[in-house]
């Protein structure tokens, strides 16, 4: 079960970048929550209104939980290149979600039914590579798509190429979340 520390990290960054005199200490935050220290991988998701308001991650761990998170929640709310910076009159309607990621791990399949055989919806997330393309979805994509054919055809387009992918036999990979969200000002800053 993940802690409530781990939205109030992203709030605490996204707040300090709209107010710059604002500032939390992350060192005493590390030393109350060691574990924060680990490397780490995470998503982290805003929703504005009920939408998709900016959405980054890091699918492999390669720098602190802390660091992961922090880095991540700025570039959801004011570096995703789908939307536009994140504004102070949004907050009252936001909601922020982080998504710890397990290491992912291949998925061995013969052909794209085997593959489709092989999925678990609403617990995997996908990571697809191949041919200059790559891309991911979390599990919780599955709520928006949840049959495993669209699941892939969607995250082939997203990869910036298309369902035919698959007959190029792409390495694909799974993963699993534990994800905590929360609306905005139910959120302690640090």
């Amino acid at each position: 079960m993940l802690d409530i520390i781990l939205l109030r990290i992203a709030k605490s960054a996204i707040i300090s970048r709209l107010d710059p005199s604002y500032s939390f200490d992350k060192e005493a935050v590390v030393k109350e929550y060691p574990y924060l220290e680990e490397e780490g991988a995470c998503f982290v998701t805003l929703h504005y209104d009920k939408q998709l308001r900016g959405c980054i991650g890091s699918i492999i761990a390669y720098r602190s939980l802390m660091d992961d998170i922090v880095q991540n929640a700025l570039s959801a709310a004011f570096g995703d290149p789908r939307f536009s910076p994140l504004r102070v009159s949004e907050l009252d309607a936001l909601d922020i979600e982080v998504s710890v990621l397990t290491p992912p791990e291949i998925i061995t399949y013969s052909d794209y039914d085997d593959l489709v055989s092989k999925i678990v919806p609403h617990k995997d997330g996908l990571i697809l590579q191949g041919g200059g393309y790559q891309g991911t979805f979390l599990p919780q994509v599955w709520d928006d798509i949840p049959r495993p054919e669209q699941f892939l055809e969607h995250l082939s387009y997203k990869a910036g190429g298309n369902p035919s992918i698959y007959q190029q036999h792409p390495t694909m990979y799974r993963y699993h979340v534990e994800a905590i969200e929360e609306r905005y000002d139910a959120i302690l800053p640090l």
